[in-house]
């Protein structure tokens, strides 16, 4: 072939493209940088899907999760401003706070023998008023162990005794539980019905608060001790102890005030001359409390345990409340209407008293056919 004939390869011609090795560098073909760019695009395409839905999901999560605290505290401020509505009715139906006065409690009238030996007590508590430095200090602590464990740290409300009847109440473990501590008995006591709503526990509460703020707490036991009803007609640890044992509340054992604190649950069904088994196993709850906060040693709770305490023989009426009756009478045109506590002495003797009223009986049942009585 000529020189002249030959041709030289011209690789800028696009009819030439074909003549390149590798054919993805021939025009049309897309380049590998170029599909690996795209192959990168769409697998941060397919990576972006999971983490959207991740991404959804925790947003989905704490929407929840905020919702429910924030719906927690709509609720929670509407019941409490529903609560403090319910309270600020129901208070206004007590007397106002500045002219709230506790009630002065009935005269008692003791009435002794010659030789000082109380014979009999009149009025409407049964007996009379005591301080709280005169009692035994396991007399008090008796009923702070077995009613309100807690009484010398609340504030007239137990939050934790409440709990604890309610869960009580619910699950049906142990008797039914008012949850209400000394403070709120006494306020029931003194100013309240013995009904059992939702109206009344509401205004016992308003006023345990007042109690506790207008007095300590010593003499908030003090006027529990005085006020509350014992059974039998007795208001008061100086009446029950007479009530049930013969003597004053001065006097009461260690066993005998367990069983005074244990009569607070049911005054009626726990009265030791009607059921001493009742009272007596009350007893031992009173006991075993008082050991377990501290009160009491455990040699002594051992020995109240082992010598329980038993309620005098009711002796009857007798010829001695006749003489009570015939006293009452002649206060009456004496002295005239009694407002505090007074002591009458008799010239009555109770041991002659009673060999008179053998004396009566033995004749009686030897001559009363004939006499016709």
């Amino acid at each position: 072939m000529a020189r002249s004939d030959r041709r030289e390869p011209r690789f800028g011609d696009d009819r030439l493209g074909d003549l390149r090795a590798d054919p993805r560098e021939r025009p049309g073909m897309p380049s590998a940088k170029r599909k690996r760019r795209g192959a990168s695009a769409d697998d941060a395409l397919d990576d972006d899907a999971p983490r959207s839905a991740k991404t959804s999901k925790k947003r989905r999560r704490s929407f929840g999760l905020g919702g429910i605290v924030y719906w927690s505290f709509v609720l929670a401020l509407w019941a409490g401003i529903g609560a403090a509505g319910l309270v600020a009715y129901h208070a206004a139906q007590l007397p106002p706070i500045d002219k709230l006065a506790v009630p002065k409690r009935p005269p008692n009238i003791a009435i002794l023998a010659a030789d000082g030996e109380l014979l009999a007590n009149r009025g409407d508590t049964g007996g009379a008023a005591v301080r709280l430095k005169e009692l035994p200090p396991y007399l008090p602590k008796a009923f702070v162990a077995i009613e309100d464990r807690r009484f010398y740290s609340h504030w007239g409300i137990d939050p934790i005794g409440i709990a604890r009847a309610l869960t009580r109440n619910v699950t049906g473990r142990g008797s039914m539980q008012g949850g209400s501590t000394l403070t709120q008995q006494l306020a029931k006591n003194l100013f309240l019905t013995q009904e059992r709503t939702v109206s009344r526990k509401i205004q016992e509460a308003i006023l345990a608060l007042w109690l506790e703020h207008r007095y300590s707490k010593d003499q908030i036991l003090e006027l529990y001790l005085n006020r509350v009803y014992f059974g039998s007609g007795a208001y008061g640890v100086e009446a029950a102890a007479e009530r049930y044992f013969g003597h004053g509340a001065s006097a009461v054992s260690l066993s005998e005030a367990a069983i005074l604190a244990g009569l607070m649950k049911a005054p009626s069904r726990l009265a030791p001359d009607r059921n001493p088994e009742g009272a007596i196993e009350r007893a031992a709850q009173v006991v075993t409390a008082m050991a377990q906060e501290g009160h009491i040693t455990e040699a002594m709770a051992k020995l109240a345990l082992a010598r329980p305490a038993k309620a005098r023989r009711d002796q009857g009426a007798g010829s001695i409340n006749y003489a009570a009756d015939y006293v009452m009478d002649m206060l009456d045109d004496t002295i005239g209407a009694i407002d505090q506590d007074i002591v009458v002495t008799t010239t009555l003797d109770r041991a002659l008293q009673d060999v008179a009223e053998r004396a009566v009986t033995e004749e009686l049942d030897r001559k009363g056919d004939k006499f016709g009585v």
